[in-house]
């Protein structure tokens, strides 16, 4: 297979800046360079998708990549919009997270529709996924339907990341009632926090996955009072929790509001963990390659999806977000061939 038209795409995204939330310039290049290819895309707000065939009979497998990048940190050295191949190195912001798994993952659908799978293959460079927007990848998901089996392309060395962390941030409230405090009056809200904080500091789920241990949850912030004197009648707490892959943050929560007394409030409930059967075709199939599993500790668009999903994609998570980025040339032609052998002929089972 030649690469060089994936790579030449890769280098155009690199210096089209597409900040979280900032992505139409990227989004538009893109979708014209498919239609230049007669891929014939879809488009939604800044998301591009392509279809191998309209959904039917068949399973679908989702491949998703995403089109944006954090802003460049303060510390590169070189220009983050110039991409620069030097040998085998290409720089860049984004060339890394996640211009290689985008490019690698569309010359992987490519190649395998050209000849019949016994899945609709569907193809997606999503937004917004940086910033964790809610216009990127779950508003097209009602676009593509049911997915059996997605494969989400983000830097792991072409590891295979069987299990993810997600997350979920509360915001609890004890109620007491205020009082003065040089007479026993009142009810002190902090002690009523201090109940439920010891709570999260020493409950421990049952399941405990291979990869990524415990589900976590630590309190991160407190806030009381007004002045010395007075006891207060309220008493906030922030919990950060990172689910392990084994329970639905819908599940966490409820047995937080089934075991505190405070009220605990959910920022979001978006950002489950994710987790794969290791007994699942695709990472039997990946095992018989020689690829290594693991948990991965970072959020991914795996966590919006409720199909099971398998995180791989050429690169190392060690560059993301760091200065000077950089991907290796072969890096991506290796991570292409992998992304095939991996899925051609795969039966979603």
């Amino acid at each position: 297979m030649t690469t060089d038209r994936y790579i030449d795409l890769l280098r155009h995204l690199i210096e089209i800046p597409s900040v979280s939330g900032r992505e139409k310039d990227a989004a538009d290049y893109l979708e014209k360079w498919l239609s230049d290819e007669s891929l014939d895309p879809h488009r939604l707000h800044n998301n591009a998708w392509l279809e191998s065939e309209p959904a039917g009979t068949k399973p679908t497998l989702l491949l998703n990549a995403h089109i944006d990048t954090v802003k460049p940190a303060a510390s590169y050295t070189r220009n983050p919009y110039i991409a620069s191949l030097e040998g085998d190195i290409l720089y860049g912001l984004g060339s890394n997270d996640d211009g290689g798994s985008l490019v690698a993952l569309l010359a992987a659908y490519v190649d395998l529709t050209s000849r019949p799978q016994p899945y609709r293959l569907v193809w997606s460079a999503t937004a917004m996924e940086e910033n964790s927007g809610s216009l990127g990848l779950e508003t097209i998901l009602p676009q593509i339907g049911e997915i059996s089996l997605a494969i989400v392309g983000e830097p792991t060395g072409m590891r295979m990341a069987v299990a993810e962390r997600g997350l979920m941030v509360l915001d609890c409230t004890a109620s007491g009632k205020s009082g003065h405090a040089a007479r026993e009056e009142g009810d002190n809200a902090i002690y009523r926090a201090v109940r439920d904080i010891e709570w999260f500091r020493n409950y421990q789920f049952e399941k405990v996955s291979p990869y990524l241990g415990k589900t976590k949850m630590t309190v991160t912030m407190v806030n009381a009072g007004t002045q010395h004197n007075v006891v207060p009648d309220r008493c906030g707490f922030v919990v950060d929790i990172r689910p392990n892959g084994l329970y639905s943050n819908q599940e966490i929560l409820d047995t937080v509001r089934n075991n505190i007394f405070s009220a605990a409030v959910p920022r979001s409930m978006r950002h489950s963990g994710s987790h794969i059967d290791e007994n699942s075709s695709v990472v039997a199939r990946g095992r018989a390659l020689g690829l290594e599993s693991f948990g991965s500790p970072t959020l991914s668009n795996s966590t919006l999806l409720k199909c099971p999903t398998l995180k791989i994609g050429p690169g190392e998570s060690s560059r993301s977000h760091s200065a000077d980025e950089f991907i290796l040339i072969s890096e991506i032609v290796s991570g292409i061939e992998i992304y095939i052998k991996l899925l051609d002929g795969l039966q979603l089972v």
